[in-house]
């Protein structure tokens, strides 16, 4: 039962990112035209990955086209992003695809920017996305290439990194040489419920996984896990949410204070030290 529930919490955080569509226009600034070309981005004896074209027609999405190739004899490999950030900001980065061996194939793939532009992210001038690619036979083994690129509209020179800036309502809840975590706000009446909005930002080079393990309610605990990951020296927009059948089983008609074990640790090392790991109260 409690799987089932985490797994609804996880889901329902998926969605939020790109729920309730906003007409809102991007604060964009940049007057330099696209100078993009295409490019080879990672090139190995075994693949290779071409950034062909990109299309900025859409203000809320950076959509780019990119080829995968698979030069082994006999295997199949998986394309896949694990981590993408417009301007040092997290977006959804999920994309992958099965390539069989001598073949080539090319898609597009959608960055659904919505929240980053509603939060003033402006021009898309630095497109960050770390690919892997593995032998689908074989998870386990060391990936056929696992590097970082990025793709600069406007030329590397315009790149720009988005800087949040601090607002009244802001409270800082985490902030350490590794790690800075802000509470932003406080929506009772959320889409999916009771929601708390964050801003993570991850100050290592490594990939970081932020979670919740324990969270409490007005003293109540509440069946509840809650994980995102940021890449190293990004930042992201996010969201801790209850839905409201969940605080009516708890008979709660009003949050008052919220208790929940925070972690950060690198992804990559398990075995290193927790780069956080604080118990946060909250009095909203």
């Amino acid at each position: 039962m409690k799987k089932t529930i985490i797994l609804i919490f996880t889901i329902l955080l998926m969605i939020s990112v790109t729920a309730c569509k906003k007409d809102v226009k991007p604060d964009n600034n940049n007057d330099n035209k696209i100078v993009f070309s295409e490019f080879v981005a990672i090139e190995n004896e075994n693949c290779s990955i071409k950034i062909q074209e990109i299309n900025l027609d859409d203000p809320l999405t950076f959509i780019f086209k990119a080829e995968f190739e698979n030069k082994s004899a006999d295997k199949t490999y998986v394309f896949y992003t694990e981590s993408v950030s417009i301007n040092g900001v997290q977006c959804d980065p999920y994309f992958s695809v099965e390539v069989k061996a001598k073949e080539k194939a090319s898609y597009s793939i959608d960055l659904l920017a919505e929240e980053l532009v509603n939060n003033g992210i402006g021009d898309f001038t630095d497109i960050k996305v770390t690919f892997r690619v593995y032998d689908n036979d074989d998870w386990h083994s060391d990936p056929v290439a696992y590097e970082t690129i990025h793709i600069y509209p406007y030329g590397e020179d315009e790149a720009v990194t988005f800087i949040r800036e601090s607002q009244p309502k802001d409270n800082v809840i985490i902030d350490n040489e590794y790690a800075k975590v802000i509470v932003t706000g406080y929506d009772p009446e959320g889409v999916h419920g009771y929601t708390i909005n964050l801003f993570l930002i991850n100050k290592t080079n490594d990939l970081v996984m932020f979670s919740i393990e324990e969270l409490y309610v007005n003293g109540n605990q509440i069946d509840y896990y809650y994980s995102l990951s940021v890449s190293g020296e990004n930042s992201s927009f996010s969201y801790i949410f209850f839905p409201k059948e969940v605080l009516e089983e708890k008979s709660i008609d009003k949050v008052k204070t919220i208790e929940m074990a925070f972690k950060a640790y690198n992804i990559n090392n398990l075995t290193s030290i927790l780069y956080v790991n604080e118990t946060i109260y909250l009095k909203p």
